[in-house]
């Protein structure tokens, strides 16, 4: 069964840290390109950070390029987002998905909650 479940949300503090984990089973996470994304309470879906199939390249939305860090363990099958120095217009509901930032995804996790606070 393919599956993705993410973990490692909470309540920090502006300028906080938090690391996503994104666990990735019944597929090869390397053979796909992923996709961070979140929804704030009443906004769309916005793509965080994406890593291309190859794992070679990684994006940025501007909104968090310099702060965020994805990656990707293709042993463990696992992706990871470092979020650092937090503001509180991060907080949102984290996902992962397969598939590219441009694309509706064909898999995603359940979401993780994050919530900066001031």
């Amino acid at each position: 069964q393919e599956q993705l479940v993410e973990s490692g949300g909470g309540s920090v503090q502006v300028g906080g840290s938090l690391r996503l984990s994104c666990a990735a089973s019944g597929f090869p996470v390397r053979d796909y390109a992923m996709t961070w994304v979140r929804q704030a309470p009443g906004k769309e879906v916005e793509w965080v950070a994406e890593i291309n199939g190859g794992g070679a390249k990684i994006y940025y939305a501007t909104s968090v390029k310099g702060r965020f860090t994805a990656s990707r363990n293709n042993a463990k099958n696992l992706l990871t987002l470092q979020m650092d120095n937090l503001k509180p217009e991060d907080t949102a509901i984290y996902y992962c998905k397969r598939g590219s930032r441009d694309s509706r995804g064909t898999l995603w996790g359940q979401g993780t909650q994050v919530t900066v606070s001031s």
